[in-house]
């Protein structure tokens, strides 16, 4: 029997719980992707898996559900490619309270460019690890590239393995922009928290211009369920190399998760055990997006 090229993925659970600590006002849900309608947006031939469909609906009524979120950045899923209509329409519904990361190619026209910032996108994310997420020769080309968005304000977002990336630190400090690292540096808890990537990645943090996604934890963790205690020491070690550049993420729809589906409460109440301190929280969940992103 011949592999799926696109195998189907399963979605969110459908009923997240509140999360067990208080949300402050103006948070941010700093990293989720909408999916669909199907027959709107076509699928990137490229892509490594199908998600079924995630609407905005049911995107706002999970935050509701999580604390009253309002605000939130939509990052482009490698399932489409360079094709980020679905995303950007999306963010014109929302009336100022989405803002947008999106993929796009090196013969990408300055034009076309300010188009993108001109409807809210903020960056753009260079995903080294999925099919179709990756639309420059190497990483010299996208170091390249930053050049031109750097007058925009934007950054560069990166989904890599850190323990894998030699040179990691003096690759992403020659970047002309900053560098936002998605899921916790998307090492598995099964490499210790000594290893020299990881630690690489902590100076690169104390650097200053890397910051990182406190999102997707059940990508990384060797355990079935929440909470995933394994991650904890790894999220903290983040924390405290740098807490003025931090954000945190839902991951939602959580697109290609095998095995248990987390529930999204339980996965924002990690955000208590890795932070305990309120203050920090509120960086996190505030603060530092906002100063990122450039909410207004």
């Amino acid at each position: 029997m011949t592999e799926d090229p696109y195998p189907l993925c399963q979605g969110p659970d459908p009923d997240p719980i509140a999360p067990r600590f208080d949300v402050p006002e103006g948070a941010i849900d700093s990293h989720a992707h909408i999916f669909g309608p199907d027959d709107t947006y076509d699928f990137s031939p490229k892509r490594g898996y199908t998600p079924p469909e995630a609407p905005l609906e049911r995107y706002l009524a999970l935050h509701r559900t999580l604390g009253g979120i309002k605000r939130a950045v939509l990052t482009q899923p490698s399932v489409y490619g360079t094709d980020n209509s679905c995303m950007l329409d999306i963010v014109d519904r929302m009336d100022g309270k989405f803002m947008a990361i999106a993929a796009v190619g090196a013969d990408i026209t300055d034009a076309e460019l300010e188009a993108l910032h001109e409807r809210r996108v903020r960056g753009v994310r260079v995903n080294l690890v999925d099919k179709g997420g990756m639309p420059f020769e190497d990483i010299r080309a996208v170091q390249k590239f930053t050049d031109r968005i750097k007058h925009l304000g934007w950054h560069l977002e990166l989904l890599v393995h850190v323990h894998e990336f030699d040179d990691l630190r003096a690759t992403m400090n020659a970047m002309a922009v900053d560098v936002s690292v998605g899921h916790l540096g998307y090492m598995k808890t099964s490499n210790p928290i000594t290893h020299p990537g990881f630690q690489e990645f902590l100076d690169l943090m104390r650097d200053g211009k890397c910051w990182t996604k406190l999102s997707g934890s059940y990508r990384i963790t060797t355990q079935e369920k929440p909470p995933y205690s394994d991650v904890t020491p790894y999220a903290r070690a983040i924390i405290e190399a740098n807490e003025d550049r931090v954000i945190w993420g839902t991951d939602w729809p959580h697109p290609w998760v095998s095995g248990h589906m987390p529930n999204d409460g339980a996965l924002m109440n990690q955000l208590a055990d890795w932070a305990p301190d309120p203050a920090v929280r509120k960086k996190i969940l505030v603060d530092n997006p906002e100063a990122l992103f450039g909410f207004d």
